[in-house]
């Protein structure tokens, strides 16, 4: 790869500039959102070397190949990780979405073969070059959203082939696009028919075939479980949890989005990293996350499109939790992936103050996929993957003003894959 300069100069204010070693902020130290104003960040090859302020400009000798930014009145922010998608799919699913305005619950339509056993059986019938093309397509969108990394679940296979075609797409698309992509093995999503009358017999696939095979071909990062009634126990979730910590997968669950079953303590107990949904919370499950590495992560355009609660982010805040945001991508309950949308909406529905919203969007997020190191701040060291800002009166505008596009330029690993008017 050739060699790669990059500055940015004069930026309303660099945001998000925590010191090395912060990996994720917690509680109260949220709202507290460190900025350089008037401000320059330099890169090479795809690493940020030096941030510093008017007063410390960087001596250049050598200009030849450096890219040079001008973002005078404009924001530079870390770009947005999204920690929680279901990106791979086969199909829209806009007829559940007709059904749920004439009345329908998102339990009614899975009842009747919509929901995810639906798009299950149209992703079997599907090749794996289609589901690569479609899926890097909406890739490419979020990317120019700003988005510069992204998990992605399986769970649209529900059988062994099917599971694993989907975990290659992902890989493919990790090796094609230059965001970063963590894949999670989600099998246990939904109960395929063929194995209706006998469950265990389909946690035992996951745990004693899919799992195993998953790790040794390093398809996956994580091991997923949609723990909730109707779908899959504790004990289950459990089981599950235990076979992938023991090839190396750790936990990124789904919980509490419709009713409360004591999923949370039991995922916390297995070392999960992230739990995530919580629409339905108790108390007892915002005390089992105080004091934890478990990263609540809360999906309020989900929300939104399904007309359910919204995660409880000020009491989980509040608790000292380091809360994240994600979109949960998919066609069912959350068809697009602008997290540009979902800050808005953790502010204007999670009541998150515009300093915590981003802290979840970009280090938060960042570290529910075990990216804290090197994504989510702009620190010298990490990767240089930034959102420039059109020209804004002030930060809290980007989440107040929704409906609007406010970027202007995004930069991942040093290199620009969307050109703003920054540039000329």
């Amino acid at each position: 790869m050739e060699h790669n300069r990059l500055l940015i100069k004069n930026a309303k204010a660099l945001v998000g500039t925590h010191p090395a070693g912060i990996g994720r902020v917690a509680g109260a130290a949220m709202r507290d959102l460190p900025q350089v104003a008037n401000g320059w960040v330099m890169a090479e090859d795809g690493r940020i070397t030096a941030v510093g302020d008017a007063d410390s400009w960087p001596g250049i000798n050598d200009w030849n190949g450096l890219e040079v930014i001008d973002a005078t009145d404009r924001y530079v922010l870390p770009g947005w990780c999204d920690p929680h998608t279901h990106t791979v799919f086969a199909a829209w699913r806009e007829g559940e979405f007709v059904d749920r305005i004439q009345g329908l619950s998102y339990q009614e339509i899975a009842a009747k073969g919509g929901g995810i056993l639906n798009s299950a059986k149209r992703l079997r019938g599907m090749d794996e070059d289609t589901l690569f093309t479609q899926a890097k397509a909406r890739l490419e969108g979020m990317m120019q959203q700003g988005t510069v990394a992204v998990e992605i679940k399986s769970g649209y296979g529900l059988d062994l082939e099917s599971e694993l075609m989907m975990l290659r797409v992902v890989k493919r698309l990790k090796e094609a696009l230059p965001l970063q992509v963590r894949a999670t093995l989600l099998a246990a999503h939904a109960l395929p028919p063929e194995f209706k009358e006998d469950r265990t017999a389909y946690v035992d696939l996951i745990v004693d075939q899919l799992i195993p095979r998953v790790a040794r071909e390093g398809l996956a990062q994580y091991v997923d479980c949609f723990c909730e009634t109707n779908y899959f126990t504790v004990a289950e979730m459990e089981r599950i949890l235990q076979a992938g910590a023991a090839h190396g997968l750790p936990g990124k669950v789904h919980v509490n989005q419709f009713t409360s079953i004591g999923a949370i303590p039991a995922a916390v107990a297995h070392g999960a990293l992230s739990v995530d949904h919580l629409e339905v919370m108790e108390p007892g499950d915002i005390q089992a996350l105080a004091g934890t590495e478990t990263i609540p992560t809360l999906l309020p355009s989900c929300s939104f499109f399904l007309g359910i609660p919204y995660g409880p982010a000020r009491q989980l805040i509040e608790a000292g939790t380091a809360v994240a945001l994600a979109t949960d991508f998919n066609p069912g309950t959350t068809p697009g992936g602008n997290m540009n949308f979902v800050v808005s909406l953790g502010c204007i529905k999670l009541r998150m103050l515009p300093e915590e919203a981003v802290h979840a969007a970009t280090i938060n997020a960042a570290a529910a996929m075990d990216l804290g190191h090197e994504l989510g701040s702009i620190t010298p060291g990490k990767r240089a993957s930034f959102i420039i800002s059109k020209p804004v009166p002030s930060l809290a505008f980007l989440p107040y003003a929704f409906s609007q596009d406010h970027i202007d330029t995004v930069i991942i690993d040093g290199r620009i894959v969307r050109a703003g008017e920054a540039l000329h």
